[in-house]
């Protein structure tokens, strides 16, 4: 017969495993190729030391001359604090009792749920990959009764639960995105029209993560403090940026290879797009050369540029192309995804005064990247 306690050992001894190993290489071709690791993670942070240049201890002499000075290596720590990353499945009291003579039906009820989590987990941490660890999701422009003019609805999808904050101050809590039109770049949600006049700093969060997510690649190569080392001041740790783009060409595409290898001593390995910027890279190689593919981590399927995968994402940003180093990143957690478990060692538990049962899986981690100098973005790339 099925019961709570069957289900909860289900979560446990069977869902957790494969639900683990979807979210850490199906979520997207940029994370499967990510190293994981708990290695340089002290209490609710993590400290990385990374090396700056070269060690300066070396040179040429005569035969019986004097040898070079020592010198010691150049170092600098990276801090940053691990971020908590949540997904929660429910499952009412009817839906369990309905099911408890059936254990086909239970399963069913188990892996409808268990699909849902796993699909909104992986768009939140793919999008987070590529954010600013901020959590904004689109900039609102322009409010008319409760339908918002977005700068970009990339990063929305109907039914998420958002926040609406102008300035510091949240003017919208925990309301669902009721509807989009993706054409207009606009939204429709939940709750009382908000006012936005021109020159409002008006901002959409995940509902209760601002500033909260992990530090995502516009971070690596916008934010002011990195780690907490500020930008100014410390060339060492700029990636290579080049806007403005236009036509995408060979050479440019080439040029940035080249000048991150000479600055850096890194290779790039990995080039993430946006789709359009990838059907113009179509366009620029068909026309002299016969496009060539490879798969790649995680069963991904790539097209190879001089033996480099080029793979798109849907949280990219429109008209940008990212070169990096897979390499030179590292996902620092705590643990692997596990189930909160309560006292009792259930996961599974009663919401407080609802017929409703919860389990939720949980992991702390955060992107680091450990040579932000051996990275580039090309923006303003014409899509075709």
């Amino acid at each position: 017969m099925v019961t709570t306690q069957t289900a909860d050992n289900v979560l446990k001894s069977y869902y957790l495993s494969a639900v683990t190993d979807q979210l850490n290489k199906n979520v997207n071709p940029f994370l499967a190729q990510i190293r994981r690791t708990t290695s340089d993670v002290w209490g609710r942070d993590v400290r990385k030391a990374v090396r700056v240049g070269l060690n300066g201890g070396i040179g040429a002499g005569t035969e019986s001359g004097e040898l070079p000075n020592a010198s010691s290596n150049r170092y600098e720590q990276f801090v940053s604090a691990l971020k908590n990353l949540y997904g929660t499945i429910e499952i009412t009291d009817k839906a369990i009792r309905a099911s408890a003579s059936n254990e086909g039906a239970f399963v069913d009820l188990l892996n409808d749920e268990m699909s849902s989590l796993v699909a909104s987990a992986s768009y939140n941490f793919g999008r987070m990959l590529f954010g600013d660890g901020t959590g904004a999701l689109a900039k609102v422009t322009a409010a008319t009764d409760s339908v918002y003019t977005l700068d970009g609805v990339e990063n929305l999808a109907e039914g998420m639960v958002v926040d609406m904050y102008k300035g510091a101050v949240k003017s919208l809590d925990g309301k669902k995105i009721l509807s989009l039109d993706r054409k207009n770049k606009k939204a429709k949600l939940e709750g009382d029209a908000v006012t936005v006049a021109a020159g409002d700093s008006v901002f959409l969060y995940v509902h209760n993560s601002k500033d909260l997510e992990i530090t995502g690649l516009k971070a690596i190569f916008d934010a002011e403090e990195l780690y907490g080392v500020t930008r100014s001041g410390n060339e060492w740790i700029e990636p290579y940026k080049a806007d403005s783009v236009g036509a995408l060409t060979e050479t440019a595409l080439q040029k940035a290879i080249d000048t991150v290898e000479e600055r850096s001593g890194g290779k790039i390995n990995f080039i993430v797009t946006s789709p359009g910027v990838r059907r113009a890279f179509f366009n620029t190689l068909s026309a002299y050369r016969q496009i060539e593919t490879m798969e790649i981590e995680g069963g991904f399927r790539a097209v190879s540029f001089n033996g480099i995968p080029i793979v798109t994402d849907r949280f990219c940003q429109n008209g940008t192309m990212y070169l990096l180093n897979t390499e030179d990143f590292g996902l620092h957690q705590l643990c692997d995804w596990q189930w909160l478990e309560g006292e009792d060692g259930k996961v599974l538990k009663q919401v407080a005064g609802k017929p409703v049962f919860r389990a939720t899986l949980v992991k702390y981690a955060e992107l680091m990247c450990y040579r932000p100098c051996g990275q580039a973005r090309l923006t303003g790339i014409t899509e075709a």
